[in-house]
């Protein structure tokens, strides 16, 4: 598999853990790695750039981290990992979980750390391709917007019918060698 550099929002005010995590994120696979030590700080930073993992140490100074860990859990291409303390772990597991955030109960270990890294590095290549298939999806709607809008620009301008249209878009796309998408923004581009 190619080698993928994931961006990572570390969300932790504990100087002990963030030194700890630092150890598994080399730059070579994690850059760039932002570490902010309240939950206001990331909310700024998730508006501000989109990270491919979003790992939040609860509790933080001004915030839980539960409702961010929802929110973050939410945005587009974003994987993210919640720690919580093993007394509130299963109501928080149960909470966050609809919302598609990977939680590990506190204090973990370091085997378990690496196995989420790479459980959400799996979901984040997953994200990946539906993101790529569903750009393809729109692209193709895009194209056939365009390619009827160009067939009703024929017929209202030149009076051809609607299989006449989509006949001369067919051949002006083979006889030019050229995919009925430029010619369609072609005949576009002549008639408006």
């Amino acid at each position: 598999m190619k080698e993928r550099v994931y961006s990572v929002l570390v969300v932790s005010a504990a100087e002990k853990f963030n030194a700890a995590l630092a150890a598994f994120l080399p730059e070579s696979t994690y850059s760039p790695v932002l570490t902010l030590a309240s939950v206001s700080a990331a909310k700024r930073a998730l508006t501000e750039r989109a990270f491919d993992f979003v790992v939040i140490n609860s509790p933080l100074p001004d915030d839980p981290g539960i409702h961010f860990a929802m929110d973050a859990g939410l945005t587009p291409g974003t994987v993210v990992l919640l720690l919580v303390r093993s007394e509130g772990y299963e109501e928080t597991c149960d909470k966050v979980m609809e919302y598609g955030v990977f939680t590990l109960s506190k204090p973990t270990t370091r085997p378990a750390v690496i196995q989420a890294l790479r459980w959400m590095a799996a979901v984040r290549e997953r994200l990946r391709k539906l993101e790529k298939k569903s750009l393809t999806i729109e692209e193709k709607m895009e194209e056939i917007r365009l390619v009827n809008r160009a067939k009703w620009i024929l017929i209202s301008e030149l009076k051809m019918s609607e299989a006449d249209a989509q006949h001369y878009l067919e051949k002006q796309a083979m006889d030019r060698c050229l995919p009925k998408r430029r010619i369609a923004e072609d005949i576009v581009k002549t008639y408006t």
